[in-house]
């Protein structure tokens, strides 16, 4: 089973806090006040196809791209579910390689946070840049280095709903700013238990790496947001949403 196997199985069970329609909203009010109301829109590391849906729904031509099957089946059966034709690719995010161009990207739900470096981000930036036309839009969001510090941390976290239990352990570097995310889901079958493990790295960006690595990729007139908001993000902010466009 490929990364993020495990995680599609319970990924809508664990993220039924988000507000997609709300988060759908602002990222669709945004591409209207920038004159893109229709068009063809990337949702990168589109995971189970949530917010796919959701720009279809609002009039867009999506295209999803993940690198987990896993996930990517998820997303094709809710598109299915919902009516909406939706092309659904299983890329690398810092291997893009579409058609042709695209009017806007998004990549959400701390998605590049995922990625471990530097690079690997210049990657996916550039990947990005190279299939927007001029003047597109790239929205995006990133857990921050306060979340990952102060927030998740050296945290245990216990999820238990009617479809999982699960358990998730965190183990922050404090030097490198990442966090190692080690979760276990158990289900039950039958009056027994199964259990099954899923483990990845999330990666906190400064907002000076960002800027400039998205200056690197082809990126102008960056824009910087608290969660769903049009103020500055503060300091104590644990997600912050980037507007940026391409040159």
């Amino acid at each position: 089973m490929s990364r993020y196997g495990s995680f599609a199985e319970y990924y809508d069970s664990l993220t039924s806090n988000v507000s997609y329609d709300e988060t759908a909203k602002y990222v669709a009010d945004i591409l209207n006040e920038n004159g893109i109301k229709k068009g063809i829109l990337l949702d990168l590391a589109c995971g189970t196809g949530t917010m796919s849906v959701q720009m279809a729904k609002r009039g867009y031509e999506v295209i999803g791209i993940d690198n987990s099957p896993e996930m990517l089946s998820e997303a094709r059966e809710k598109a299915c579910e919902a009516g909406e034709d939706i092309l659904f690719l299983c890329q690398d995010m810092c291997d893009i390689d579409l058609y042709g161009t695209v009017e806007c990207t998004i990549c959400l739900l701390d998605s590049l946070n995922h990625l471990e470096s530097e690079e690997e981000l210049l990657s996916a930036f550039k990947g990005v840049s190279l299939f927007t036309v001029p003047g597109g839009l790239f929205i995006f969001d990133v857990n921050t280095q306060y979340k990952h510090k102060y927030v998740l941390g050296n945290n245990t976290f216990v999820y238990d709903n009617d479809d999982v239990y699960c358990v998730w352990q965190n183990e922050y570097d404090d030097e490198s700013k990442t966090v190692e995310i080690f979760l276990d889901f158990f289900e039950e079958e039958n009056g027994l238990y199964r259990r099954s493990s899923e483990y990845f790295t999330e990666s906190a960006f400064s907002d000076e790496t960002i800027r400039r690595l998205l200056k690197e990729a082809g990126f102008s007139d960056v824009k910087a947001y608290g969660e769903l908001s049009r103020n500055a993000p503060s300091e104590t902010e644990e997600r912050i949403f980037y507007v940026a466009r391409k040159d």
